[in-house]
């Protein structure tokens, strides 16, 4: 019988307890997921010990100020090791960067749950954004050397190419499409139109969810609440999975759980779910 490949998903809850009262147990219980990576998780490890229940094993690191950001990794398999150092002493990135290692058919997976600012153009928040951007750069080949199959995920809040982004025209001036926040993407995986993009140039990782996809518009992650941007499709693909060339080849399916209706949504990101070969 062929193995059952790794399936690995990645979302912003926008807050964990809100997007269970909303519906996300239901999502998780017929997804078949082994491994989940959360952003946005704004609640105690209590909290999530009890929405997720106890056939999950959970690492997770909140934010230094209680009830913002947090980052968790949960998962059929127990973490053999766990960090969650990223860049400087002095530079708190707690509860954004948390990477665990899985021994998943006698093979080990590197998997990190990220959530890099948000950022605002001309200001400290924005400053912040590139001093995590700056610690990511140098973090990405630390883990190739650690290990050949790794994959981090998550909130990255960077468009990185025009189909990243509906209106991408109008947001070439804001936080989050910012040609000097596209040149970090560039460096990590190549840049568009240059031999090896997305294929070994950069640092070599690979955009999962380009790769798969293709040159077409999204499909995007987020969605405004607002108006009807998620009617309209008006959206941002700023939901990753960036995988080490190894783990990258062993890719057998993407998807994009796109709610059905407005009404259905219990996040404004969207689950991003990929299924690797281990």
């Amino acid at each position: 019988m062929p193995t059952k490949p790794l399936r690995i998903a990645t979302i912003n809850t926008n807050g964990v307890r809100a997007a269970f009262r909303k519906g996300m147990g239901g999502w998780l219980d017929g997804r078949d997921v082994d491994i989940l990576a959360i952003q946005e998780v704004r609640a105690s490890t209590e909290d999530l010990e009890q929405l997720l229940g106890p056939d999950w094993d959970i690492v997770h690191d909140p934010a230094t100020a209680k009830g913002r950001a947090g980052v968790a990794i949960a998962s059929r398999h127990r973490a053999a090791i766990h960090r969650v150092e990223l860049g400087p002493s002095e530079f708190d990135s707690a509860g954004r960067w948390l990477e665990a290692d899985y021994e998943v058919n006698g093979t080990v997976v590197t998997v990190v749950s990220a959530y890099v600012h948000s950022g605002e153009a001309g200001t400290e928040k924005q400053v912040e954004k590139y001093k995590f951007l700056d610690a990511m750069e140098k973090r990405l080949p630390e883990l190739q050397k650690h290990n050949e199959l790794a994959v981090v995920m998550g909130d990255l809040n960077v468009g990185h190419r025009t189909l990243d982004i509906k209106n991408w025209k109008g947001n070439v001036k804001r936080a989050g499409f910012l040609p000097e926040e596209r040149a970090y993407f560039d460096r990590f995986v190549g840049a568009e139109g240059e031999p090896g993009y997305n294929d070994g140039a950069g640092l070599g990782w690979v955009d999962v969810g380009r790769k798969h996809a293709g040159d077409v518009d999204g499909p995007y992650t987020w969605w405004s609440w607002r108006g009807q941007a998620f009617d309209n499709d008006t959206g941002w693909r700023i939901d990753y999975q960036l995988a080490s060339p190894a783990l990258a080849a062993r890719v057998k399916d993407y998807a994009v759980d796109r709610a059905a209706a407005y009404d259905e949504r219990w996040s404004d990101h969207t689950p991003v779910v990929v299924d690797y070969a281990i």
